[in-house]
This record gives C-alpha cells, sequence and structure tokens, in this order.
C-alpha cells in the first residue's frame, strides 16, 4: 500500500497509487477547498485545537494545517500564521485561554492555504496582516498548487484579506518586550516564505521551509527550489544557537540539532539527485535509484518530495 503523507501542505495519509507521481508536467484538474478536504477526510467541524506553552508569553498551536506560533503579552496578541477561516472561532478561544484577547497582528510564513486562509476571516475584523512581498502578490492572484496526485485551486484574496504590511529581507516588530524578526532568504518552499524569530523566546518559526512530520514539499509549480530550501535553512541555522526553539511547519516543536539533521537529509538528497539528473536520468530512473533510503523510516514516503525536487532542478517552474 503506498501510504503518504501531505507533510508539508497537509499532515494527512492517503493511499495513492505511486505511479501517479512518475509523469508531472501537468497538474491535475485542480479541486476547490471543500473537494479537497473530503478527498483527504479532513474534517474541519471535528478538529481541536491544542496549544504547547514554549515561554511565559510564546505558545504553538496545532489543528489542521500549519502550525500556529502565539505571542500573548501587554501589548496584545501577535500570531505566526493562520489555517483557516473556518478554524478561527476555535483558534481564538484557544488564545483566550493564555490570556489573550483579539489577535491584533497575523503574520504568514507564506501563502499557501494551509497556512494562510484564516486571513480570509481575521482581515475583516480589523487585524493587521503581515507577509513577505512576494506571498502578497500570489494572493492578489488564483493559483494552482500541483501536489502532483491532486491539485487546489487557491483563489485570488479579497482586498481586506490581503496583507497590509510586506518586506523584501528583513523586517522587525517591537512587541511584547521582545522583537520578532521576518527574514527572507530567497525561493525555497515557495518564492515568498518568511521565517519569524521571537528573539526574547529564543524560538523560530520557519513554515514549511522545515517540515518535521515528513519529507517536505516544494512548490516547484510556483518557484519553490530545493536548492533555495537548503540556503534557507542553513542561513537561518548561522543565526540561531543550540538553545533555540525551532518551530516547523508541520509536525512537533524542534530544536537546532533537529534543524542540523533536516539540513543534511535535504544536502544528501540534493546531491545523489544532481548526479542523476547530470547522467540524464528520467523521474522514473530516479525513484529507482531510492536517494533517500537512509531516511525512509523516519520520514516516510518520498515520492511527492522526489517529483517535485526532480522538477525545480529541471527548470520547469515558474518565476
Amino acid at each position: 500500500m503506498a501510504l503518504f503523507k501531505i507533510i508539508a501542505i497537509i499532515s494527512l495519509s492517503i493511499v495513492i497509487n505511486s505511479n501517479s507521481y512518475a509523469h508531472s508536467d501537468n497538474a491535475p484538474k485542480p479541486l476547490e477547498l471543500d473537494a479537497l478536504l473530503g478527498a483527504f477526510g479532513w474534517d474541519l467541524n471535528a478538529t481541536e485545537i491544542k496549544t504547547e506553552k514554549l515561554t511565559d508569553n510564546l505558545y504553538v498551536l496545532f489543528g489542521a494545517g500549519g502550525n500556529i506560533a502565539a505571542s500573548v503579552g501587554e501589548d496584545g496578541v501577535f500570531i505566526v500564521d493562520n489555517q483557516f477561516p473556518q478554524l478561527m472561532p476555535k483558534i481564538e478561544a484557544a488564545i483566550r485561554k493564555v490570556g489573550g484577547e483579539r489577535i491584533d497582528f497575523a503574520a504568514t510564513t507564506h501563502w499557501h492555504f494551509d497556512h494562510a486562509e484564516g486571513n480570509l476571516a481575521l482581515g475583516p475584523k480589523g487585524t493587521t496582516l503581515v507577509a513577505h512581498k512576494n506571498s502578497r502578490a500570489m494572493m492578489l492572484q488564483d493559483n494552482i498548487v500541483n501536489l502532483v496526485s491532486v491539485a487546489y485551486d487557491q483563489k485570488a484574496y479579497p482586498s481586506d484579506a490581503l496583507p497590509d504590511i510586506t518586506f523584501s529581507e528583513e523586517l522587525q516588530f517591537h512587541y511584547n518586550t521582545q522583537a520578532i524578526e521576518l527574514m527572507h532568504f530567497g525561493p525555497a518552499h515557495t518564492t515568498g516564505d518568511a521565517a519569524v524569530w521571537f528573539r526574547g523566546a529564543n524560538a523560530i518559526h520557519l513554515g514549511d521551509v522545515f517540515n518535521n512530520s515528513g519529507y517536505p514539499f516544494i512548490d516547484a509549480d510556483n518557484g519553490g527550489e530545493l536548492k533555495g530550501m537548503i540556503s534557507f535553512c542553513e542561513q537561518v541555522l548561522s543565526r540561531i544557537d543550540q538553545d533555540t526553539i525551532v518551530i516547523p511547519g508541520h509536525g512537533p516543536v524542534s530544536n537546532y540539532a533537529g534543524l542540523e539533521h533536516y539540513i543534511v537529509m535535504l544536502k544528501t538528497t540534493l546531491a545523489r539527485l544532481e548526479n542523476l539528473v547530470a547522467e540524464g536520468a528520467s523521474l522514473e530512473e530516479v525513484f529507482a535509484a531510492n536517494i533517500t533510503k537512509e531516511f525512509d523510516e523516519k520520514m516516510g514516503n518520498n515520492q511527492l518530495f522526489i517529483n517535485r525536487a526532480y522538477e525545480s532542478l529541471q527548470g520547469k517552474h515558474k518565476h
């Protein structure tokens, strides 16, 4: 049985035909959100929000979609990523339980629906929305998120759900007695990724550039790059320290060593993949070479990861 986790965009397990990963020049017919959630058996009504306390005023909320970091303090509430509008009442209730009130600022690590669709609920309420400028550009238009076996038609956001504040390379807030820094290091998971560093808590949220639930998804059709993902992670690693809390886009909270091991996996895969590509290997031949064999037991099914990594090296993604 080919049991696959959509680990970067959605952390669900579904049964698929692995042959569907062999030819991916064209995305399958895209689904709307309700159809996509139905295909994966994802019930937002039944989803519970679980909260993990990291420091006195920093929390991680787990639900359906990307992990949410929440700084709650005297100045108010600053969150990173926001999942889905259908979950916003539950997210807001979880924040109230730890002493917060309204969500004042909502930054997104990137534009994908399971991290940013909550903008549709927060923007109209007056929350200040923050993102990298490339993510805002993507939110201005319809986009196909190609998961190879399925695809999602993510629609352009209305004006009140678009980021109010954008940045190119770095942006700093001073909020809840700490500096909160947003950093961008070029194309990685997407072209608009942001790492969000809560300096006072010594914790950093990497979004889907770092996936701790399995192999990552590289959105190659929209400019994502395996090489860029490595560079992004290495530049983050060079700035943090051994005690930094590392929040992934999906999966449990990690640390410096966890990010370090993740980079080893990415670089090992890239080196082997580049050799095969240089030899003219087809995607089918790359799958047969089993280039992630020592990581598969921990990381799970590699099919989407290898497919999108291969595609990113072919230069077929758009810029």
